[in-house]
């Protein structure tokens, strides 16, 4: 068995067609890769390529057409509280207050638990978001990333071995968003834990990750890079963009996206990649590996000439 925390292996996912016709392409195929515990891994690609199948297949809501899912030694196989899932909308019960939501999560992972503890557990990471002051509101007195703020909490609450987050974030305004991705910075670097993120924010991925999975387009999408984030992991959204890594790494994201993502279809790219192996770049340490061109008074440089004319 793997010693990789999470092992995805062969990975396929076809939609039938209705009324008897065709089976559609592939969304994706030959899907490889694994998370080590306490990775922090972002996938990144264009819209299609099947990212949140991915996810819903890792939290047990969906099943592939073909290959396996192993988490921590045992195949995925259906939803499970060892994963805690956060969806793009916040899927909080409008009766229930901010408390409430997070204590219903809390019980159904340990029933045995008194009232009084449960009450404690909760609201510790509803001040780990910032929500101590709101436990007794009810959803529709709550701002939009005031609501993530509380799935983010109740998926933490349970004590997962796995966070999955589909685009968490992805209808906040920027000033929100950056205020919670501090947030959910501190408690996965308190926590250690274990994290797979969709995003479509390249700045965003770059902030939180450890490595990123580059996707193809669909159909037919496999992995196409695995870039490892090779900043110090202590890094936070007002300095980010002072080391010089920063921009190398992003320029080659968004190079891939923009440019390279439409390039792995077909066979002509079967020759030169490999989706069980794909490629580990570095991008932020391409200055090291960059010749260094020096000049020195014993070559000195030619004139520089003028053309004139008359």
């Amino acid at each position: 068995m793997s010693s990789h925390f999470l092992l995805v292996e062969a990975l396929k996912k076809v939609y039938p067609s209705g009324a008897g016709g065709k089976d559609n392409p592939p969304v994706f195929e030959d899907i490889h890769f694994h998370i080590d515990k306490g990775e922090f891994v972002c996938i990144v690609g264009h819209s299609g390529c099947g990212k949140t199948t991915i996810l819903n297949v890792l939290a047990g809501l969906e099943q592939a057409t073909a290959g396996d899912a192993f988490m921590d030694g045992r195949e995925v196989k259906g939803p499970s509280l060892d994963r805690g899932v956060v969806f793009q909308s916040h899927a909080l019960m409008p009766w229930m207050s901010v408390l409430g939501n997070v204590a219903f999560a809390v019980k159904s992972k340990w029933p045995d638990w008194s009232r009084d503890k449960i009450t404690a557990h909760c609201t510790r990471y509803l001040e780990m978001v910032g929500l101590g002051q709101s436990i007794h509101k009810k959803p529709s007195e709550l701002s939009g990333g005031m609501k993530q703020r509380v799935g983010i909490a109740r998926a933490f609450a349970i004590q997962p071995k796995m966070l999955l987050l589909d685009e968490p974030f992805g209808a906040l305004d920027a000033l929100t968003r950056g205020t919670i991705q501090d947030e959910l910075l501190k408690i996965v670097q308190a926590t250690h834990q274990t994290v797979f993120m969709i995003t479509h924010d390249v700045d965003e991925a770059i902030l939180l990750a450890d490595k990123i999975l580059l996707m193809s387009n669909g159909p037919h999408a496999k992995i196409a890079e695995i870039v490892e984030i090779t900043m110090p992991r202590q890094r936070t959204r007002a300095a980010i963009h002072h080391d010089p890594q920063y921009y190398l790494i992003r320029n080659h994201l968004v190079d891939f996206l923009v440019n390279r993502s439409k390039s792995y279809a077909g066979a002509d790219a079967e020759m030169f990649h490999d989706a069980k192996n794909p490629p580990v770049v570095r991008p932020g340490l391409e200055r090291e590996r960059a010749p260094v061109l020096t000049l020195t008074t014993e070559t000195p440089a030619p004139p520089l000439k003028r053309a004139i004319n008359h």
